[in-house]
């Protein structure tokens, strides 16, 4: 019986480690993201995915895999709600993913200053599209972490950024391509 008990003691602290490790694992787990085009009608087709995980070199590595878009450079943000629902904009006008709300900005920093400047954290570096209209360039976002990433939206916006306030939001367009990070996206 004497040996059952160190036996039992040992058994539990494995299974404690197992149940930590795999608790570990879950939190850094990749992240896929389906990304929808959208318009003020609502929420449309499929264009491909990105996919979030931890870096290596700190932050979040965004990956996208999505076809169709016109070459160019895009405005990519974090957006502090899990909706890609059209709403009502200040004007009154139905707008693409406004349900989404603003860039993520949990310090309250009202600003735009890009992913290395101490601005929304939901400032993405830009999404580029090659010639042949793909998105597949993996992009790092230094200040976020797996735990930023639940329950938000992922949006793309018409036209680049300039890391700047002015013009507004530094110049990014209209959202045209939208997926939530919640579990039921």
């Amino acid at each position: 019986m004497r040996l059952a008990t160190p036996l039992t003691g040992i058994a539990a602290a494995l299974l404690l480690a197992t149940t930590a490790q795999a608790q570990t694992n879950d939190a850094d787990a990749a992240l896929e993201v389906n990304m929808h085009e959208v318009t003020a009608e609502g929420v449309q087709d499929a264009m491909g995915t990105v996919t979030i995980e931890s870096s290596e070199f700190g932050g979040v590595m965004l990956t996208p895999s999505i076809t169709g878009l016109e070459p160019g450079v895009y405005g990519f943000h974090l957006h502090q709600n899990s909706s890609c629902e059209p709403a009502e904009n200040d004007d009154g006008e139905m707008t693409a993913a406004q349900s989404a709300g603003g860039h993520y900005d949990p310090e309250g920093t009202d600003t735009h200053q890009g992913p290395y400047g101490d601005g929304h954290l939901g400032d993405l570096p830009v999404l580029t599209v090659n010639e042949d209209g793909e998105a597949n360039l993996p992009v790092l976002a230094p200040r976020l972490s797996m735990d930023d990433m639940t329950d938000r939206a992922l949006i793309i916006h018409e036209g680049g950024d300039t890391y700047e306030d002015e013009p507004h939001l530094g110049g990014g367009g209209a959202r045209m391509l939208c997926g939530t990070t919640s579990a039921a996206s």
